[in-house]
């Protein structure tokens, strides 16, 4: 049986729940919130669009255009929905802020998780160096080819030393380029004073995996969702 929830090992506390979901569960609110307790109207989802907007959910919950959620609110549980695309989750301990991004490859070349973390600096005083990070499964470089334009598009995005410029999140077999995002999230993390040592990193592919994550890759088109979900207890 495939088991419907993941948490990172970063991220287990009393005062968070944070949480992969697997396509054991419908990617339905209404069947998380049966899941795991809690009102589905206490469950908030962007309206993503690949974009590099983050929203800071303070009152309203209603929906937005966005592809990150920041938060201080408790007992609201905040995700992004994802089939191939990097589910990410923050969390800062000392100002108890959470947040949760959708960084498929439009969103890491427009730069969404260094937004969501410059953000939280903004709007919440979070240092960098007290963030913990976590990121779920999701297409890896293994199976992940890209056009040369994707690749460039991400170079932009991601502030290279000498030692990382190609090796970590780029690879090429014959004339094929393969991107591996989540190696292209946390480099980007790490260049902002994130702490490597403070970066779960689920070693799931999502396309190797089609029987327990969905893949839009694998499935050649329209798919479910899985998600990334992140709260503050009360």
């Amino acid at each position: 049986m495939i088991e419907p929830f993941i948490v990172p090992d970063n991220m287990k506390g009393s005062r968070i729940r944070a949480f992969f979901t697997t396509k054991a569960l419908d990617g339905s609110n209404l069947t998380l919130s049966q899941e795991i307790g809690i009102p589905p109207d206490k469950i908030y989802m962007p309206i993503q669009k690949h974009t590099n907007k983050v929203y800071i959910l303070r009152d309203s919950e209603e929906p937005v255009i966005a592809d990150a959620v920041l938060t201080r609110k408790s007992n609201v549980l905040i995700g992004v929905a994802v089939a191939d695309c990097v589910p990410i989750l923050l969390y800062d301990p000392v100002r108890m802020t959470v947040g949760a991004v959708h960084a498929g490859w439009r969103g890491t070349a427009q730069g969404i998780l260094s937004e969501a973390i410059d953000s939280m600096a903004r709007n919440f005083y979070t240092k960098v160096e007290d963030i913990f990070i976590a990121m779920g499964p999701s297409i890896r470089g293994c199976c992940y080819t890209v056009g040369f334009d994707v690749i460039a598009a991400i170079k932009k995005s991601v502030r290279l030393d000498s030692e990382t410029a190609e090796g970590n999140f780029v690879s090429s077999k014959g004339d094929a380029f393969y991107l591996d995002l989540v190696e292209a999230n946390k480099t980007q993390a790490i260049s902002l004073g994130v702490s490597e040592k403070k970066i779960w990193i689920s070693p799931e592919c999502t396309f190797c995996n089609s029987s327990k994550f969905y893949s839009y890759r694998y499935a050649k088109g329209t798919t479910g969702r899985q998600g990334g979900y992140i709260g503050l207890t009360g």
